[in-house]
């Protein structure tokens, strides 16, 4: 009886790892003439491209930000005034964290990838994106023992069912080696969209929003972290969220993001 109930089990499982194997293979087929019915089609012109994301002539619009720029916030100068020069703003407005770093300016290219990667589940962009701001930002990761990405409220995270600063955060910590945190700071209050907002509106909507919990201290505590985010605009976001590693006692607070907004090409005072 024993050997009987043994045989009928093994050929149970053979059966459904047939099975399995059977829908497997159906659903590959499935992805393979979906890919032959529906070519992909690049970001930002919608034209048909060969690999994922965009086309070359597309990529080939990005601005991409290279020094000169000020040391503090990464803004582009019009010339190269010499090392260690700060832009007028960084002097007369020092943010809570220490460094900015960015990989495009935010023009219309970037923005309709951060877009896509923010609203339309193309988190196959996170990929590319975060391999560019891990080049961009190679001063900042060299001195890193952490990468925290700017958090959604649980609200927000759920109905986006992701974080795109988490999805890029971890592609930077791929290319670099360094640690990705996910958990190390919780937004703890909704937020209105910054878009639209003024300056000072921006800063007092994410006032008091972000903190470390308590169980996420000791994370925390002693560590340079690199914070992630998608957008730079006016600062106010990650200039919140650093203060809240700060309180932690985070040892300093640098701001990796994929775009910055540049009003103008900026010269140093």
């Amino acid at each position: 009886m024993d050997v009987e109930a043994s045989s009928s089990h093994s050929f149970s499982g053979s059966l459904r790892g047939a099975l399995q194997r059977c829908r497997g293979a159906l659903a590959y087929t499935a992805r393979i003439a979906l890919d032959i019915a529906l070519p992909t089609l690049c970001v930002a012109c919608r034209e048909p491209v060969d690999g994922e994301g965009g086309c070359a002539a597309c990529w080939s619009k990005l601005s991409f930000i290279a020094p000169p720029y000020c040391e503090r916030l990464g803004i582009p100068f019009v010339y190269d005034p010499g090392p260690g020069i700060l832009s007028m703003q960084a002097i007369a407005d020092p943010p809570a964290y220490q460094r900015a770093r960015a990989a495009v300016r935010y023009d219309d290219v970037a923005r309709t990838l951060v877009h896509a990667l923010k609203f339309q589940d193309r988190i196959d962009l996170a990929p590319t994106m975060g391999r560019w701001m891990a080049r961009a930002g190679q001063v900042l990761l060299d001195d890193a023992d952490l990468l925290v990405p700017v958090p959604l409220h649980w609200r927000r995270g759920f109905s986006r069912r992701y974080n795109q600063s988490g999805a890029l955060a971890r592609a930077i910590g791929k290319h670099s080696g360094v640690a990705v945190a996910t958990n190390a700071l919780k937004r703890i209050r909704p937020t209105a969209h910054q878009i639209g907002l003024s300056r000072a509106e921006r800063a007092a909507n994410v006032q008091g929003a972000f903190q470390v919990p308590p169980d996420n201290k000791a994370q925390v505590q002693g560590r340079r972290i690199v914070l992630v985010d998608d957008v730079l605009t006016s600062g106010a976001t990650v200039d919140a969220c650093a203060r809240a590693l700060l309180r932690a006692k985070a040892a300093s607070v640098d701001v990796l993001v994929f775009a910055r907004v540049v009003d103008s090409l900026r010269s140093p005072i």
